[in-house]
């Protein structure tokens, strides 16, 4: 089955793949580009308001017609796209996503395997207006997260042959995440569901599957402008003159 190559890193249980995304990628540069103009957004809104789902299974914050799209593939338990939440994220929404110039989308990308299913699940267990206040306190506390994060594991190796719902499931309330998004609104029962539904690992499956054949992703967070992978990129200082060179600051 398709989830199977995600269940591989239950045993070991490492994040060394966080922190390397962009390294490698499709080839294409981003082209140097003259500074673009802003956008007004309808009346009585703001481009931060504006927040969508979208075919590829991410959600997208900004001007959907924004000459500037930057896509971060990340994880949720990596603390190189924790720390990028910290530092880029503000900045991108005060300057060129408030703006209009930019559109940012983040695609949740199990790195780390098996770890990532539960907060994955139960992150996009929510309303759209509430998916990147959702994910930017799961990054935020994913310290926290992270200290329970053999103790999963543990317990999923004592039960021999886990199911992928047992395993989401296992981590999602081992680590804490289950109770980390009631505390947020998210009713148990819905929170269970989300954990509970085959269908949503396959989507995991299939949607890390169209990544790597799309961008040959190696690691978290991988950024992508204007649909080039930009190399060797894996924070907010790096990605400024990549994002510069398309005009977006």
């Amino acid at each position: 089955m398709k989830f199977a190559l995600l269940l591989a890193a239950l045993p070991a249980l490492l994040l060394a793949a966080c922190g390397s995304g962009g390294s490698t990628g499709s080839g294409n540069e981003v082209a140097v580009a003259a500074p673009v103009a802003g956008t007004t957004p309808p009346a009585g809104t703001t481009w931060l308001d504006t927040v969508s789902a979208t075919p590829e299974g991410g959600y997208v914050q900004g001007n959907p017609n924004a000459p500037v799209k930057l896509i971060e593939y990340g994880s949720r338990l990596c603390p190189y796209c924790a720390k990028f939440d910290l530092e880029g994220v503000p900045a991108l929404r005060a300057g060129p996503i408030a703006a209009g110039k930019l559109s940012y989308e983040f695609r949740d990308y199990p790195v780390h395997g098996a770890p990532d299913l539960g907060p994955a699940l139960l992150g996009h267990c929510v309303e759209p207006a509430a998916f990147f206040p959702m994910l930017d306190q799961m990054m935020a506390g994913q310290e926290a997260m992270l200290a329970h994060e053999q103790e999963a594991g543990k317990k999923l190796q004592a039960m021999g042959n886990p199911t992928p719902v047992q395993i989401g499931t296992t981590f999602a309330e081992t680590m804490g995440y289950l109770d980390f998004v009631k505390q947020r609104g998210v009713p148990e029962a819905k929170a269970r569901a989300c954990l509970s539904d085959p269908k949503g690992y396959e989507l995991i499956a299939t949607r890390k599957d169209a990544a790597d054949q799309q961008y040959n992703i190696s690691g978290t967070p991988t950024f992508i402008v204007n649909g080039n992978v930009a190399r060797d990129v894996n924070d907010w200082a790096a990605l400024q003159p990549v994002l510069k060179a398309a005009g977006a600051l």
